[in-house]
Order: structure tokens, then sequence, then C-alpha cells
């Protein structure tokens, strides 16, 4: 009997990396595969399906924004983390190796990459991030969330698959959910982050309150806030009649999207991957210190499309929102169409194209 193909996926700490890593090893376990699990060691228990995997904890850190001193240090444990990866990779005998992004990532690329392996790294962002940037030239495939991907070197182009970058589940059943009819109640979901983003909590309500109150009083607001905020916001929708629900985290995000007539939030590759999927029109808002800037990468792909406008959080005040939304409600025709252009954009069966790509590559069909 032939033994299964072992595919190796390593990912970092954050939920933008390690959602698309499960998406795919539920996948690629549907359809037969071994799989395997490297992270770094300052990673926590994951939870969900990839903490049913055989976890392998190496070395690793990144290398951005810190002291000089701290920048070596982080060398010194990626390069012990590489040694680790050769000697695990030399151990398991991968067919295939994968990484998600986040420095914790590097060492197992790039060790498979030198071995011999056939390795690819998967791109969220719009941007080509510092960690996929180092390993981009050794690996075999990048696979890409957007059609077009900034930072990424001429020789690299190639190498070049676009996948789409995974959603929940719980999103993925959006899919056949259509656009509510915005007749004459409107909601307005606003999403910042499980904590909320204060910006959002100081701009929105100033911004709510300045419309016309014919507006107002059709308005359903969900929004996330951050808990020492949530009184002071509530009491002002209160005295000017909007009705809102404000909660620091939305434990049902899928059941708010779908309602949601309109999105204001960040642009994070998960939100926007998201949005696409379900079909629905966003105001995005870049988090204005992400590296690379890739929040305003992916934004700006997003509304290119018809899906979504970009105000950047430099040249926000309440009277401009204000009259951005005054804009956008009272076109219900606009907002249909936004939601069509999302929905265009989405890429349900993500996971799947990556599953392909890394058959072809442990089957050495790449």
């Amino acid at each position: 009997m032939t033994a299964r193909p072992l595919i190796l996926l390593t990912a970092g700490g954050t939920g933008g990396h390690v959602f698309p890593a499960e998406a795919l090893a539920t996948e690629l376990t549907r359809r037969g595969l071994k799989l395997a699990f490297v992270t770094d060691k300052r990673g926590a228990a994951y939870g969900g399906f990839l903490g049913e995997l055989d976890t392998y904890r190496i070395s690793g850190g990144g290398i951005a924004g810190k002291s000089p001193v701290k920048r070596l240090q982080s060398m010194g444990s990626l390069a012990a983390g590489y040694f680790q990866a050769r000697r695990l990779i030399r151990r398991l005998k991968p067919a295939a190796v994968i990484g998600f992004g986040g420095y914790a990532s590097v060492p197992a690329v790039m060790a498979a990459s030198h071995l011999g392996v056939p390795s690819a790294v998967h791109e969220q962002n719009a941007v080509l991030g510092r960690a996929n940037r180092m390993l981009a030239g050794g690996v075999s495939r990048i696979a890409t969330s957007f059609e077009q991907v900034g930072r990424v070197a001429p020789a690299w182009h190639g190498k070049i698959r676009r996948t789409g970058n995974p959603v929940r589940p719980a999103i993925l059943a959006l899919r056949d959910q259509p656009y509510p009819a915005p007749d004459r109640a409107l909601t307005l979901l606003v999403t910042g982050g499980s904590q909320g983003a204060k910006i959002f909590s100081d701009l929105v309500p100033e911004a709510l309150i300045r419309l016309p109150e014919a507006l107002q009083r059709r308005l359903s607001v969900h929004q996330q806030c951050r808990a020492e905020d949530i009184d002071r916001v509530t009491q002002l929708y209160k005295d000017h009649g909007v009705t809102a629900d404000l909660q620091p985290f939305f434990h049902d995000v899928p059941a708010r999207l779908a309602a949601a007539h309109l999105v204001i939030c960040r642009s994070g590759a998960s939100t926007v991957g998201e949005l696409a999927v379900a079909g629905r029109p966003a105001v995005l808002v870049p988090y204005p210190h992400a590296i690379d800037d890739h929040q305003t990468a992916n934004a700006r792909a997003f509304a290119h499309r018809g899906a979504g406008w970009v105000m950047p959080q430099s040249d926000l005040s309440p009277e401009k929102l204000a009259g951005h939304l005054e804009k956008l409600l009272t076109d219900p025709a606009g907002l249909a169409e936004a939601a069509r252009h999302a929905r265009a954009e989405g890429a349900p069966e993500a996971a799947e194209r990556l599953a392909d790509l890394m058959n072809d590559l442990a089957e050495g069909r790449a």
C-alpha cells in the first residue's frame, strides 16, 4: 500500500495567517493527505482543526521595527529555527511545504527550499509581506489572494498563482444569501477588529447624528466598540434617536454581515475576503500603521472593482464621513450594484484552489 504524501504547513500566530492554513488543512485532509503543522515557540496552542494536527515548534522571531540588538537576537533565533527545520524536514520527508506568512514560517519554508522539497507561500494581502519576500526567490509557487500584488520582483512573476484567500465556513455559507433590499430600513455594520477601532467610536456616531433626521430614523446600527466607549456612544445614539446595538465583540458576525446593507471597517485581508464572498459593499478605512501599508493596497483593490469606497483615516472628519454616508445610503441602486461587484470579487473556492496547487507540488506536476 502506497504511503499517503505528507504536506507540511507553517504559519505565525495571527488569525490572518492561521485561518487560511486551517482552511487548507481541512480541505487536504478531506482529500486523504497526511498533514503536520510547524510554528514558532511563541505560539499558543491552536484550537480548531489545526489543533488536531501533529504540531512542531521551532525557534523564530520577527526582525522588523526592532532595535539593532533585538534584531540580531531575532536573526539568531531564525537561524536556530532554520537548522531545527532542516532536521525536522529530513526526518518527516514531506512531499511539499507551504508557508502562510509571518516570520514563524520563514525557517521551515527556507529549509524546504534548500533541501529541494517543493514549497509555496500564500500571500493574503495585496502587497507581498516581508516574510514572504524573504522566501519568494526560493519557493516553487506564490499563491495570491488578489489579482495584482505589490512588492513582487519581476523574476517571481512566473511563480504566481491566484487562489484567493479562504474564508470561514460560516461566511462561505452567506454566498447564496441575496443582498437585502435597501428599502425602508437600513442596516449599517461597523467593525474594527475584536476590540473595536477607537477611531470608529469617535467618528462614526458623530457622522451619523449629522445625517438628515429622516435618514437617522431608518438606520439600525450594529457597531463594535471598546468597552470604555460603549456608554458614551450609546448615549449619543439614544439622544438622537438612532437605533444601535453596541458590543465589544460580535460572536455572530456572519449573521450581522448577512443583514448589512453597508459595512464600515478596516481592510485587513480576511475582512476584505469575507466582504467579497458575502457580497457586501463597504466603506474601508485602512489601518494607517500597517506594515508596508498593505491595508491601503487591499482597500484600493476592492474599491477599484466598484465594490467599496476607500476613506483614509488621515482625511476623515465627522462632516466628511456624514456627507459620504448620506450619498451612499440614499442610493439603494448604487449599494446593490456595489454588492454585485463585491460578490464578483469573492473566491469561495479558494481552499480548493490552494489544495490543488499543493497536490500538484506534492505529486511533481508543478
